[in-house]
């Protein structure tokens, strides 16, 4: 798989604008399968297995597929909440997955999470003032009338009265949560957040609010986000470039609206054809997927979308595709895009 990731890198350096601030490199996070009276190792889970990609500075890189694809795992790996099994992780030309964990605690200030439940997420005996306060507290940033201050600012900059900072988690409703969640995430002016389902437990109102106000964020402070989502309308409104993953596979990766209006892999399309368009009109043919995902487990040999694949031949069985450059930045693995179907 060492093609799949210089010939990222190789796209990386023939642009010239392209300033990474991540570029992850043969990831892959396998978790052990134990089993018999002495719990012997007897398989893995191969949860993300050698995925490449890369995000700008400043831009949002969305994640998508369906559940048991790999999505949060990762994320998680690339922000060294898990070891990965093998592969690396850049951040501004540092290795993360090999940093010592004095260095890594030190870096921790400009990669930061919003996680999908934000009550969760939130300790239920703090206020918000002090759930957000915690941020400088961990590390032993401002103090006093200087922290309160702080915080009082990032409760405006999220859209909440900073009077209701002395209120605890159950007060406030799921979407008000969350922005307590994105001030905490942007307490420490960080370069990098992990925006891990973000939306996905608020009501679409709701999420339409919580998108707009992680744009003007990131606008404001220069932000750059990996989104992991399963709407795939969510992710195209915040999105500068998608990701599509499956089984622990990435199996397309382009430009937002070059991948929605010309999906190449039939994977990415099957997804994009059950999103409902706004326009009555505008009903292009549902493609519905036989058959449940496989077990990370056991996954099929060749292209693990094989399986369900309506396109799939005797090669597709056998042979694995590589993610290669189809187009401009457009990168599919199948060995029948569809732009040749």
């Amino acid at each position: 798989m060492e093609k799949e990731t210089s010939a990222l890198l190789e796209h990386i350096e023939g642009e010239i604008k392209q300033e990474p601030l991540i570029v992850a490199s043969n990831i892959k996070k396998y978790f052990p399968i134990k089993g018999g009276i002495l719990r012997k190792v007897t398989g893995h889970v191969k949860a993300v297995d050698d995925v490449s990609f890369y995000i700008n500075r400043g831009e949002t890189f969305g994640l998508v597929g369906e559940s048991g694809s790999g999505k949060s795992t990762l994320g998680r790996v690339i922000l060294r909440l898990m070891e990965a099994t093998d592969g690396s992780v850049l951040f501004e030309e540092k290795e993360l997955l090999s940093l010592p964990n004095q260095e890594l605690r030190k870096l921790r200030r400009e990669m930061q999470i919003i996680f999908q439940d934000p009550f969760g997420s939130l300790n239920p005996r703090f206020t918000i003032g002090e759930a957000i306060g915690e941020m400088f507290k961990v590390h032993g940033i401002a103090h006093g009338k200087e922290r309160d201050d702080k915080v009082c600012r990032l409760l405006e900059l999220v859209g909440i009265d900073p009077s209701r900072r002395h209120s605890y988690p159950h007060e406030f409703s799921g979407g008000q949560r969350q922005r307590v969640g994105i001030a905490r995430a942007i307490a420490l002016n960080p370069k990098f957040i992990l925006a891990d389902e973000a939306v996905s437990a608020l009501d679409v109102s709701v999420q339409a609010q919580i998108i707009n106000l992680l744009k003007d964020l990131q606008k404001q402070f220069g932000l750059t986000y990996l989104f992991i989502a399963h709407g795939l309308n969510v992710v195209r409104h915040i999105s500068d470039r998608v990701g599509v993953m499956y089984l622990g596979k990435l199996v397309e990766v382009a430009e937002t609206d070059q991948l929605f209006n010309h999906p190449l892999h039939p994977y990415t399309h099957a997804l994009i054809s059950t999103n409902p368009s706004p326009n009555p009109y505008n009903r292009k043919e549902r493609v519905v997927l036989k058959g449940e995902i496989p077990s990370p487990a056991n996954p099929p040999s060749g292209c693990r979308f094989h399986t369900r694949c309506p396109i799939a031949s005797d090669r597709c069985r056998i042979e694995e595709p590589p993610l290669q450059e189809r187009e401009k930045g457009h990168f599919v693995a199948c060995h029948y895009p569809l732009e040749v179907c």
